[in-house]
């Protein structure tokens, strides 16, 4: 605790240090205009530097933390020494398999440790890339980046970390309506978690403006899941993802509460602040899109095997959308105390994440142990079960 908490308060300190022009505007496309290196583009090199290193080590130099972690160094020891065990023990994406394969293959020993760094490497730096690209307020996205959990989840569920953070970073190719770019982007991380391939569904849906007769035919749709809900589980949702039959995920089905309140306050302020000049901009309207949708999803979607997994994909938006209509209120007294809000809203979400829910059974990202002091467990094989 006292590592993640440490880590937390230096991070969220040297972020504030940083400060960029709105939208990154002096680096559109990745061409820096020519306008000579300041003071303060030094300070945001350094601090955004820093902030990476930290990151990365504390994720990189772990061991046998995180609610996949034991599982993954078994699959990719099956993948490596190519068992009999292979076809049925190994779940994971060609993707993942792959890069496993090559890693160790390459330092001629089961490098479990390597494939984790590697993994975290790419998980932030498209995190980071993509608030750095995006955020009207970098500080704030990054503080809800942190406090909101996504970091530390990332040391639980990797692979599916790794395309939340793909997805974050598309989502610039969505509101430029670059959809090549965009499908390229999914489906390389589809190659590491196939449940990426839903945003090829709902970020284009997302970035159309909605008519009246849209909201009618989805009002529809989402009574008929009140009477339909065996069917489109059975019939459309196990056919195209069939690895959840017969498996504990088809009962480990819940309301999400938390995120249905986070969504419904980010509804009512972005309304408030906004007053409709959402539907003027195109990203915003992006955002707000993605933001009902994820409302629709916990309040009709229940019975969706792990909802969350879609979920935040479509909430992953407000680390973006927040501080953008934040920045967006025209009174500094307002805006401050909005600020202000938010900041601590995150710190009590982050104080119950770590308190409740970081050392259960699915997370287990307490107690943190890193390899300079603790040796990885035995694994089934080491221990002669196959």
């Amino acid at each position: 605790m006292l590592v993640y908490l440490t880590l937390t308060v230096a991070v969220i300190g040297i972020a504030m240090l940083i400060k960029k022009r709105e939208l990154n505007r002096g680096y559109v496309d990745n061409i820096c205009i020519h306008r000579g290196m300041t003071r303060q583009d030094m300070v945001n090199i350094i601090a955004i530097s820093a902030i990476f290193l930290g990151l990365f080590l504390v994720s990189a130099l772990r061991v046998n933390v995180g609610n996949d972690y034991s599982n993954l160094v078994e699959y990719m020891h099956l993948v490596f020494s190519r068992t009999k065990y292979y076809a049925p023990m190994v779940p994971t994406e060609v993707g993942f398999n792959a890069v496993s394969y090559a890693i160790y293959y390459l330092c001629g020993f089961e490098n479990f440790i390597l494939v984790f760094a590697v993994f975290a490497f790419f998980t932030l730096f498209f995190f980071l890339r993509g608030m750095w690209e995006q955020s009207e307020c970098f500080f704030l996205s990054f503080m809800m980046y942190i406090l909101l959990g996504y970091y530390f989840q990332s040391f639980s569920t990797v692979r599916y970390y790794l395309v939340l953070g793909m997805a974050l970073y598309s989502i610039k190719y969505v509101v430029r309506n670059d959809w090549p770019r965009f499908v390229i982007v999914i489906l390389l991380g589809a190659l590491f978690h196939k449940s990426l391939l839903v945003l090829l569904v709902l970020y284009p849906l997302a970035r159309l403006p909605w008519k009246r007769w849209m909201y009618g035919v989805g009002a529809l749709f989402c009574l008929s899941t009140l009477f339909l809900h065996d069917f489109y589980l059975n019939e459309i949702l196990l056919r195209l993802y069939p690895t959840y039959k017969e498996t504990s995920y088809l009962t480990d089905t819940k309301i999400g509460y938390v995120s249905i309140i986070r969504c419904l306050a980010v509804l009512i302020l972005s309304l408030w602040v906004l007053r409709g000049r959402y539907k003027e901009n195109n990203t915003y309207r992006f955002f707000f899109h993605c933001n009902i949708l994820a409302i629709v999803l916990y309040v009709f979607g229940s019975f969706i095997p792990l909802t969350d997994r879609i979920g935040h994909y479509l909430m992953i938006t407000h680390v973006l959308f927040v501080p953008a209509f934040i920045m967006n209120i025209k009174d500094d007294k307002k805006k401050k105390l909005m600020k202000a809000a938010l900041i601590v809203a995150c710190i009590l979400y982050f104080a119950l994440y770590m308190w409740r829910d970081a050392s259960r059974d699915g997370v287990r990202i307490l107690p943190y142990q890193t390899i300079l002091f603790h040796d990885m467990p035995l694994t089934l094989s080491e221990r002669g079960f196959y």
